[in-house]
């Protein structure tokens, strides 16, 4: 299976990046993983509603540009829908089983995603009720997707 996350701007967080390394390696095992980061527009602090828009839709052409054809789209919003991590991998249990081979996770900049690209998305779903950072998110997903893994292989699972 192939495994695509494609993430609005780049980890800034030295200290994230160790984490997010180490569950890439072991996710090795389970599928191939892509990380693909696009450009993040810069907002300035006094931005209108209608800036906005503009630069959610100027990233949402980059990401558009790089979901790949016959995917599964998942994209990550905080009004999307919750699942718990059993309800999740039972979800990529059940899309491995429809030959979905390829699975897109989309991670949005500062300001969110563009109605463009959740519109796009076969589902919206929300990690939390609150707000984290796109670096955090990207290293929260990570693990959910190991840990679907390995419920779904019937692996125990403790850190």
């Amino acid at each position: 299976m192939e495994i695509n996350i494609i993430a609005v701007g780049k980890v800034k967080s030295s200290f994230l990046e160790p984490a997010l390394k180490e569950f890439a390696k072991r996710l090795q095992r389970f599928c191939s993983l892509n990380i693909i980061e696009v450009e993040a527009e810069h907002i300035a602090k006094n931005s209108s509603q209608r800036d906005i828009d503009k630069l959610q839709q100027i990233e949402g052409s980059r990401i558009a540009e790089k979901i790949v054809e016959r995917s599964y789209v998942f994209a990550l919003d905080v009004k999307g829908k919750p699942m718990r991590s059993t309800g999740f991998a039972k979800s990529i249990r059940n899309l491995q089983l429809k030959s979905y081979s390829s699975l897109t996770f989309i991670i949005g900049g500062a300001t969110g995603l563009s109605d463009f690209i959740l519109q796009k998305a076969d589902y919206k779903l929300s990690l939390s009720h609150m707000t984290f950072t796109h670096q955090m998110i990207r290293l929260i997903l990570l693990e959910q997707i190991y840990r679907a893994f390995k419920i779904n292989n019937n692996e125990p699972y403790h850190l």
